[in-house]
């Protein structure tokens, strides 16, 4: 067993599908086909698992792996997560991709310096990549990883920059007058005649 010095996940290991052994993993990776390309994936014991046949299958990826050959071993792996160590990941990314791992943990900065929190985890529910901002004594809250929103990241200096108002995290001006005219006035809720 393999113990990772920098371990980044890569999937996680769903439910038995059919009666031979195999897997439904939802993967982390650009394309949910390329788990296979990363060699032995390894769970947080650091058992190793090697990919002998994967398949698509509408939202996640179909895995046989070497030694699961029947549906009890393989419901025994429901919620395993699987990693590979960092320095098996291409290092050479296009300027505006970054891993998962790196932003976690970033400081969420406005362009004032003005801390929103941390950065403690990153989901996708189909509507985009959104960004999960933590603060000491407060409800996490979700931002939308776009442009708008994150206008700037900068993993070296520990820190995301952030627009609170395309974040969601004040009101915008636009959006507050546009509430006082749907309400036909000044926002007392009563029409103006």
């Amino acid at each position: 067993m393999a113990k990772l010095n920098d371990p980044v996940q890569l999937a996680v290991i769903g439910a038995a599908h059919g009666t031979r052994g195999e897997l439904r993993v939802k993967t982390f990776t650009g394309d949910p086909m390329a788990l296979a390309d990363y060699g032995p994936l390894y769970d947080v014991t650091g058992r190793a698992f090697e990919v002998l046949d994967i398949r698509p299958s509408k939202t996640v990826v179909v895995v046989r792996f070497r030694g699961v050959n029947d549906r009890n071993m393989a419901e025994a792996l429901n919620g395993t997560t699987l990693f590979i160590e960092r320095s098996q990941l291409p290092q050479d990314l296009d300027e505006d991709e970054y891993y998962h791992s790196d932003l976690i943990g970033l400081e969420a900065i406005d362009a004032e310096g003005k801390k929103h929190g941390k950065v403690s985890a990153m989901f996708d529910f189909g509507g985009g990549d959104l960004l999960e901002l933590t603060v000491p004594g407060k409800r996490p809250m979700l931002i939308p990883f776009t442009l708008a929103a994150v206008p700037q990241v900068d993993v070296k200096a520990g820190h995301i920059v952030i627009d609170p108002a395309a974040a969601g995290l004040i009101p915008d001006e636009n959006e507050d007058e546009e509430r006082r005219r749907q309400l036909g006035g000044e926002g007392d809720g009563k029409k103006q005649s």
